[in-house]
């Protein structure tokens, strides 16, 4: 089955549209919005209901059609199952929800290790930064050797992955990767400080992680 959960940022809990919901539970969106709607205390008791409104055109009407799309922790997200009709599809979709419900909140973990594990990696990296020798360009180079790390451990710069994961262009790349994705970019700083801190330049400290990454 497709993926139903998600954990876009990875600083908030794993959740499921009510998109999701109407599309593999068989159901139609209007209905699922409706018994959200109807029990919407119900649901503000497990959290936080947030929501989208999104502005569609329809083909051969005027104006613009505007759908409500709610976004569902674990807890709202299986209370709402109990409002639908338990037809066999739609218990085959609460099991694989249950399932990717708990795959999510096993990467959330994994995700804050990564990060707790990544964070003295790039002080370090940081620092050796730091140490270099004062120049006009200094500043520029914490951004420099971080697109870095991006690109030798991903294929993207930070902004190249903030774009294709539809984040905004302030936030924090890290929050839109994986757990694993998180780990290659701190083995990349790990050896950029290293290399940086022994006296090499930008551009030998590139040749060399090139050079050991397509050996």
């Amino acid at each position: 089955m497709n993926h139903l959960v998600f954990l876009t940022p990875n600083t908030q809990e794993p959740f499921t549209t009510s998109d999701v919901i109407a599309e593999f539970a068989g159901v139609q969106h209007h209905t699922v919005t409706r018994l959200i709607q109807q029990h919407e205390a119900d649901f503000r008791e497990f959290g936080l209901l947030r929501f989208q409104i999104d502005a569609v055109k329809r083909e051969g009407a005027r104006g613009t059609k505007y759908t409500k799309h709610y976004q569902l922790n674990e807890e709202q997200a299986t209370l709402l199952m109990t409002y639908l009709k338990n037809t066999a599809q739609v218990r085959a979709f609460k099991k694989e929800l249950v399932r990717q419900f708990y795959a999510m909140r096993t990467e959330l973990y994994k995700v804050q290790m990564a990060k707790a594990s990544r964070r003295p990696v790039r002080v370090s990296m940081t620092d050796a930064i730091k140490a270099l020798p004062d120049s006009p360009h200094k500043a520029l180079k914490y951004g420099q050797y971080t697109d870095l790390a991006y690109k030798l451990a991903l294929g993207r710069t930070a902004r190249q992955l903030r774009k294709d994961r539809g984040a905004d262009k302030r936030a924090t790349a890290s929050d839109y990767m994986t757990a694993e994705e998180i780990s290659l970019v701190a083995e990349v700083e790990n050896k950029i400080g290293v290399l940086i801190g022994i006296g090499m330049s930008y551009q030998q400290v590139k040749a060399s992680l090139t050079r050991n990454l397509n050996a």
